[in-house]
């Protein structure tokens, strides 16, 4: 039960580690008046989606019953645990990468609004769509 509800979770975790392997030259730099670079929001964003299908794939599991007790804190640990490690292996295995100290908060800020939308978008969206 538990990998029937994660599912989408691991597959978004699996993706977001497949875009961070893609070497940099690949990758095009846009920024906005030189401040935030449009990465920063992409990597936000990802994270946004991994915590609310993390936190709702706990929910639903049953194997696990400490997951459905406190899944919001849970998520967000290895939501910000998974964003550092991302980070590491950027800077360390991943050919053409660097790690970045504003790509590690720009996961964090990412899981963290998807944590304080969560109850909102779970309501119009996700209990609609993930079952």
């Amino acid at each position: 039960m538990f990998l029937k509800h994660t599912k989408w979770a691991m597959l978004w975790a699996l993706l977001i580690l497949v875009l961070c392997g893609i070497p940099g030259r690949d990758i095009p730099h846009i920024s906005f008046l030189e401040l935030l670079s449009f990465d920063k929001f992409v990597h936000a964003g990802i994270f946004f989606v991994l915590i609310l299908l993390t936190v709702r794939g706990f929910l639903l599991q049953t194997t696990f019953l400490k997951l459905q007790q406190n899944p919001k804190l849970i998520a967000f640990i290895i939501c910000v645990i998974y964003g550092g490690l991302l980070e590491i292996m950027q800077g360390t295995l991943f050919e053409q990468r660097t790690a970045s100290v504003f790509d590690f908060i720009a996961n964090s800020f990412g899981a963290s609004v998807g944590l304080l939308f969560y109850n909102q978008i779970e309501k119009t969206f996700l209990i609609r769509i993930i079952k």
